[in-house]
Formats: structure tokens, sequence, C-alpha cells
């Protein structure tokens, strides 16, 4: 079925999204301890692409679930 393949690819492109995020901030707060001022990465920038990582990844589980249960249904439709 093609909306779980879509939605699959969905999820992995918001899981890798919020991973990039965090590993921004992860070697941002590293250099940070060696450099007293850095303003390379922007927190409220950085949290707001999280959440929004977040929510795209729940929409795509979402497709996958409403797909899962349209097949269920044709699956139980008795002919």
């Amino acid at each position: 079925m093609q909306a779980l393949a879509i939605a699959a690819a969905g999820m992995t492109a918001a899981a890798d999204r919020l991973t990039a995020s965090a590993q921004r901030v992860a070697s941002y707060d590293a250099r940070a301890e060696k450099v007293e001022e850095l303003k390379d990465v922007d927190y409220a920038e950085e949290r707001v692409e999280q959440i929004s990582a977040q929510y795209d990844f729940k929409a795509n589980a979402k497709v996958v679930q409403t797909a899962d249960q349209m097949t269920g249904a044709l699956l139980n439709i008795k002919a």
C-alpha cells in the first residue's frame, strides 16, 4: 500500500530532523564549555524544530494507523 510507504518515509524524515537538531544542540553545548561565548545555535529555533518534527512523526504514525484500519476493513468485507 502506497500510503504506508509514504508515511514510513515521513516518519524517517521526522526522526532524522529531530536527530539533527539534537546533535546541533549537543555539539554547541560541548563547544560552549571550551569557548566563553558562542552564538551558533538558537535554542528556541532548535526547540521549535524538535516540536515540529515530533508532530510530523505523530501525523505520519496516524496515517499508518488509518491505512492499517482501512486494510482491515477491506479484509473483513464479506463477499
